[in-house]
């Protein structure tokens, strides 16, 4: 029997919208709070009806969109506690994953390592000299260098599982716009050598600094006020917010 292309094409714009629409969820393009009317996204996307509310329905499954019944979807909201919740597991996962990892890499998983840091690094020392950034390059850099470090752990449901809730901790990132200045550009130096020289121990430590303090650095700054119920929401498709000249610098 021929395959039914129709059947393939209406797949692949289906997963196509999915992966356009979660990646502006992720990266703070569709504010928290947002109503997403289905007639808006179609404007936005250029697909069918049908095919936006089954990629709505697959994000509301991961907590990126809030299914509301008869009044259709929305993207789901921020919170302080739903932070440390996200924030906890993403700890929980990555420290898991670091201590497989570590034991198990070798010397390209170290090359690639280290090739990852060099890009954030550059960056950050960019950012530190007061120049402005795209806030997703600067992300993307900063993903990569910590999916790395975990790359060699063995366990694709651990790393499949570890990506989803980054990616639900990174949009909270990517809403405050969280850089901390040298103190984070530190920690990622002292995590690249304890990959290096294999201290899982260490890493923990110092990824649990990292962590809580961009959690503390959010409730802090209140940097989620903006998008407490009842405030105006930004435009849908809006772009990510540079970041600012002169970031937070610790």
């Amino acid at each position: 029997m021929l395959p039914d292309c129709r059947a393939e094409t209406e797949e692949g714009f289906a997963d196509l919208a999915y992966r356009r629409i979660r990646a502006d969820l992720v990266h703070g393009r569709l504010a928290p709070g947002r109503k997403l009317g289905l007639e808006g996204l179609r404007q936005i996307y250029g697909a069918g009806i049908s095919t936006l509310r089954e990629a709505l329905n697959r994000l509301a499954s991961e907590g990126l969109v809030v299914a509301e019944g008869q009044r259709g979807f929305a993207v789901a909201p921020v919170s302080i506690a739903e932070l440390q919740e996200v924030a906890a597991l993403r700890l929980l996962l990555e420290c898991h994953a670091i201590r497989d990892s570590f034991a198990a890499g070798d010397l390209d998983w170290e090359g690639q390592v280290v090739g990852a840091h060099h890009k954030l690094a550059a960056l950050e020392r960019r950012l530190l000299a007061g120049d402005t950034a795209d806030a997703t390059q600067w992300k993307r850099y900063d993903r990569e260098f910590h999916h790395l470090l975990i790359a060699a752990c063995g366990s694709v449901a651990l790393l499949e599982t570890y990506a989803a809730a980054y990616d639900r901790y990174l949009r909270y990132q990517m809403v405050a716009v969280v850089f901390r200045g040298a103190l984070a550009a530190e920690q990622h130096a002292a995590l690249l050598d304890c990959a290096l020289t294999r201290d899982a121990d260490r890493a923990c430590r110092v990824l649990e600094a990292h962590v809580q303090g961009c959690v503390d650095h959010v409730v802090r700054t209140n940097a989620l006020a903006p998008f407490a119920p009842g405030r105006r929401k930004p435009a849908a498709g809006a772009t990510t917010p540079a970041l600012p000249r002169r970031a937070a610098a610790r």
